[in-house]
């Protein structure tokens, strides 16, 4: 940690949001949804200590019900991505042939369309909700998973020990599973920490635009957009999901570089 100030920064700065959204599970100052139009755009003040918003609703507790929203919606889609991604760059990269040249156009065809492109057009057809951007943002990521798993893969499976598998009679689905697997663990473990703050600017970007969790749960995003009209006479509106939403992408670059550094064997030759 002394060694790696990347590490210590990134690290306080996911654990600050992590901790956030778990208090905010069990407990927030105000009820974030309940409206009291005889207390709106208060400033910052020992009551209301980020002030309250257009409706009178108070804006820590809708930040730190937004906290939670973002990470789980972050989370389950690091997951989805990661599985779909996976499926699909083991097959691809160990069996190759005619299954390798079908997965990889599929993919090439998912990496053709930017992201969030892809995202807004899956969101438009199904609707905004929370489980439907998971499942479009994790198909819109999954394409990048499976790539960096399909580079290793194919790098690993002419090693000698992947040989010697096989030559003991092992099945290949063990040998895929024992012996070339675990060697995806390490680059997918940084790409996943990355994949994290992505999907955090993502969900804020979908709900900013309106195709987000639908009001009035709060989000970082919808925040932002609500608060558009506000920015000169109640600037900390915008300032306060600003902030959260830097500290996650901050955080997670700063942590997937350190941990690239660390699970790099040529680091630690």
């Amino acid at each position: 940690m002394r060694l790696r100030p990347n590490l210590a920064i990134g690290g306080a700065l996911l654990g600050f949001v992590l901790a956030v959204a778990a208090v905010a599970l069990v407990w927030t100052p105000y009820d974030p949804v309940r409206t009291n139009l005889r207390r709106r755009l208060r400033p910052p003040s020992a009551e209301y200590w980020l002030g309250t918003d257009e409706f009178g609703r108070d804006v820590l507790s809708r930040l730190m019900t937004g906290a939670v929203t973002s990470v789980t919606v972050a989370a389950a889609t690091v997951v989805v991505a990661l599985l779909l991604g996976l499926a699909i760059g083991l097959a691809g990269g160990y069996l190759r042939g005619w299954v390798d040249r079908v997965l990889g156009a599929l993919n090439d065809t998912l990496l053709a369309f930017p992201g969030i492109l892809l995202a807004l057009g899956l969101l438009a057809v199904m609707g905004p909700s929370r489980w439907g951007i998971v499942l479009a943002l994790g198909l819109a990521y999954a394409p990048t998973v499976a790539r960096v798993v399909r580079g290793t893969v194919l790098s690993i499976r002419e090693r000698e020990f992947v040989e010697a598998s096989r030559a003991l009679g092992n099945s290949e689905s063990y040998t895929l599973l024992r012996h070339v697997l675990p060697h995806t663990i390490a680059p997918v473990t940084v790409l996943a920490t990355s994949l994290f703050g992505w999907v955090i600017l993502s969900e804020s970007a979908l709900s900013f635009l309106g195709l987000g969790v639908p009001p009035p749960a709060a989000t970082w995003g919808n925040m932002l957009a609500s608060a558009r009209p506000f920015m000169q006479d109640a600037p900390i509106l915008s300032i306060a999901p600003g902030a959260m939403i830097a500290a996650c992408l901050l955080g997670a670059n700063l942590l997937g570089d350190a941990l690239r550094d660390l699970l790099d064997p040529r680091d630690r030759a």
